[in-house]
Parts: C-alpha cells; sequence; structure tokens
C-alpha cells in the first residue's frame, strides 16, 4: 500500500500519526493527482497544493499556511474560470478495528446518490450496510487513502445514535490500525458529531478541484 504513491498521501498518513508539516505559514505544492482531480489541503499553520501548475505560479496567487490556501479567490484561480470548486470539508481520521465485519455487502445500490457522488471522486467501491440504518461506502479516494462515507435511509431523531453506530460497525470492515479518513462538511453537524463520537480526530480541512484552464 505504501510503495509508489502520490506525495500528498504519505502526508496525510503522517498526519494521521500526528506527524504534521511545520506550521510555518508556507504552502507546499505537489503535482496533481490521478485523473485530473487536484485538491487545497490545510493543516495547522501549512497548506498543501496538488496541481499541475507550476510552483511559481501558485505562489504568486498569494496563498498562505494561515487560511489563504483555502480562500475561494485563491481557489478560483486554480481551477480556472470555468473548473469546479468543491466543498470545504473537515478532515478526520482514526484507525480501523478489524474484526468479524458487522455488515454485508449491498447489492442494487448503484443508482443511490451517496454511491454516485463517491463513484465521482473515488475508485475500488464497496458498498456495505443495512435496512434499518442505512449505507456504507468504503473507496478509495483523495491520493489514493482509504476513505469512509455513510448515508441515514432516513434522517433519523437527534440522539438516537444510528449515524455513531453504523461508523463503529463500518470500522470492522477496514483492518485493525490502518488509518481511515472521512470529509465531513462542517455545517453537518449531525455528521460531525457522529465521526468525533465514533473516535475520528480532525486533522486539517480540505477541497477538491476539477480545473479548467485555457491552453
Amino acid at each position: 500500500m505504501f510503495g509508489d504513491v502520490h506525495p500528498l498521501l504519505r502526508l496525510l498518513l503522517d498526519a494521521a500519526e500526528g506527524r504534521f508539516l511545520p506550521p510555518d505559514g508556507e504552502v507546499t505544492v505537489l503535482p496533481a493527482m490521478p485523473g485530473g482531480l487536484e485538491c487545497s489541503v490545510a493543516f495547522t499553520g501549512h497548506g498543501v497544493v496538488a496541481t499541475e501548475l507550476a510552483p511559481d505560479a501558485v505562489h504568486a496567487l498569494g496563498p498562505d499556511g494561515f487560511g489563504g490556501s483555502m480562500a475561494p479567490d485563491f481557489l478560483r484561480a486554480v481551477a480556472g474560470p470555468t473548473g469546479r470548486v468543491g466543498d470545504l470539508d473537515v478532515m478526520l481520521t482514526r484507525p480501523g478495528t478489524g474484526g468479524r465485519p458487522s455488515l454485508q455487502p449491498l447489492t442494487g445500490s448503484d443508482e443511490h446518490p451517496r454511491v454516485q457522488y463517491a463513484r465521482d471522486l473515488r475508485t475500488d467501491l464497496r458498498v456495505y450496510g443495512d435496512p434499518a440504518r442505512g449505507l456504507v461506502v468504503l473507496a478509495s479516494g483523495l491520493a489514493g487513502r482509504l476513505e469512509l462515507s455513510i448515508e441515514l435511509h432516513r434522517l433519523p431523531e437527534a440522539g438516537n445514535g444510528h449515524g455513531r453506530s453504523l461508523i463503529t460497525d463500518a470500522l470492522t470492515l477496514v483492518p485493525a490500525g490502518e488509518p481511515v479518513f472521512a470529509a465531513v462538511s462542517p455545517g453537518n453537524a449531525r455528521s460531525l458529531r457522529a465521526f468525533l463520537a465514533a473516535g475520528f480526530i480532525p486533522i486539517g480541512s480540505e477541497v477538491i478541484v476539477r480545473p479548467a484552464r485555457e491552453a
């Protein structure tokens, strides 16, 4: 898994282990990811931009590691006038728990919005779930990291713990100790609380970019 990988994946795996880039206000520029995806990732005091743009061109746009690399004007400049700037998400991680899987594979879920959204950004999708709570998608995501997302079948009453229990069961699908990541909108407070309650920790923020630039 950790052989010939995108350099961003190494930084994400380091962050999952508590090893971060220095909080010096700088921005590190890396190559774009396979499939034409680019991104801006913010850690505490340090930004990382994966793009086809040359480093000098990125730095000329004036980003910094104290939030400037996530600023709307900077992201629009990176994407180009008609490129797609994705949502700002909190980046969360924790190790898998392994053991006997608590969820079964789901078939016939290709048309589900959560699965379609995941397929647009990720590869090697595996879909699990149960009729009572919802579904889980495990896939290879940003820079090749293992990503987890969930979707409840219906919005439950606050406090019933369906989201947390689904995430906890999903962690049994990941080998013990292997880091798994989740990207959650900060405005989706219920989902964010569920992931935090299941032991995920925030390590930064991210925005995925689909560029469209003039030749």
